[in-house]
């Protein structure tokens, strides 16, 4: 069963669309002239067995490191499954691979103060959230300051444009309605919103703006990665005004999609649903594994519909056979569609407003599974066994 099979499930009982063919951009994929600038190839390691195009710059993230682990990593059979390096002051610098619980150590010395600098020095400055980024890539480096504001330590994760995820809800795509992704750190929700964004910006057609509030997205530098395809992308200042840049996006610029990644304060939720009732379609990324999570969230609540407390009646709690006060979703969901990434190609799909009700009324939702199988093509498949925890 591939992505069709969508239109034929009760959980989304819409006219079917018109799908427009899946399309990949070929190993050398230009836009407007400009190129990818890092090797592009098919990776089964690095996009986890399933022969996606990784582009990786891999090479501009290992020139900031110190050269003994710059020759080692070179060599490392894995390093298309290269994670994160981590360099923590007065410990052993240490690699980390997708797939991989723990992690490896490329030397037997510590990391000096030296060391760190010389790094620093090689990226961009660290912002409010202390990340930085290299300029025309999507690597991302975080830091660890000591009380007194000094770096004693760099996370320098490894950032990947991957094409084929999209394939997991190119259906879901065409309703045109505001998708919500939830998942574990890592799991590649920012991947999934890179590329996304491209498909609706050069597949689609549409007026795409990408509010862009570590460069995770779009890349460091003031010229976005080419991975976005026509998207803009509009660069957040301070994580703390990521609310005011979502309600210029829409107000200044007219798009028709606004992507944002890592929805967290109550002020972005409510930019959220200003932009949702302004009819235009929003992508977005929550902190959060499972739908429960943001009901039970009061500051993320509002996404799903908000949640409030119902007196009822005798008569209408006896028919009901429950308490007088229950739970209740105060208004309609900001998005409509929630997606549980539980890996990286096994995602639990909710129809949001069905799903909450159900889950406030202590019942088990209808969602679908979409998985790739044995031979990598996309899967979907219908449950009734949803609890929150597990399928």
């Amino acid at each position: 069963m591939d992505s069709c099979a969508a239109r034929h499930l009760l959980l989304f009982p819409f006219p079917t669309p018109k799908l427009p063919p899946p399309a990949h951009p070929p190993l050398g994929w230009r836009r407007g002239g400009r190129a990818w600038a890092g090797a592009a190839h098919c990776a089964n390691e690095a996009s986890g067995g399933w022969g996606g195009i990784v582009e990786d710059d891999l090479s501009e993230l290992l020139q900031i490191l110190p050269r003994d682990l710059r020759d080692n990593l070179q060599k490392e059979p894995r390093k298309d499954q290269l994670l994160e390096v981590i360099l923590d002051l007065g410990r052993r610098p240490e690699a980390r691979f997708l797939g991989d619980s723990g992690g490896q150590y490329l030397r037997d010395s510590e990391i000096s103060q030296k060391e760190l600098e010389d790094a620093q020095r090689a990226v961009g400055e660290f912002g409010g959230d202390n990340r930085a980024g290299i300029e025309g890539t999507l690597h991302r480096i975080s830091a660890i300051r000591s009380r007194k504001g000094m770096v004693v330590g760099l996370t320098c994760r490894v950032g990947r444009a991957v094409t084929g995820h999209v394939d997991m809800v190119r259906d879901l795509l065409n309703y045109k309605e505001s998708i919500l992704f939830l998942g574990r750190p890592g799991v590649g929700k920012t991947t999934v919103m890179r590329e996304i964004a491209r498909v609706l910006a050069d597949e689609f057609q549409k007026r795409v703006v990408i509010v862009d509030t570590s460069n995770e997205i779009g890349g460091d530098g003031d010229v976005p990665h080419a991975a976005i395809g026509g998207a803009r992308r509009m660069q957040v200042p301070e994580p703390s005004m990521q609310h005011r840049v979502m309600i210029e996006a829409v107000e200044n610029h007219m798009p028709e999609v606004v992507i944002v990644d890592e929805i967290g304060t109550e002020a972005e939720a409510q930019a959220c649903r200003s932009i949702a009732e302004r009819g235009v379609m929003l992508i977005g990324t929550a902190h959060g594994e499972r739908l429960a999570n943001i009901i039970k969230n009061p500051t993320l609540s509002d996404l799903i519909g908000g949640v409030e407390t119902v007196t009822l009646g005798d008569d209408e709690a006896r028919a009901r056979r429950s308490q007088k006060s229950i739970l209740e979703r105060k208004a309609p969901p900001t998005f409509p569609f929630l997606i549980e990434m539980r890996e990286r190609h096994y995602w639990v799909t909710h129809r949001t407003e069905r799903s909450v009700d159900m889950l406030l009324h202590g019942k088990k939702p209808l969602v679908e599974v979409r998985k790739r199988d044995n031979k990598f093509q996309v899967v979907i498949e219908r449950w009734a066994t949803y609890d929150g925890d597990g399928l």
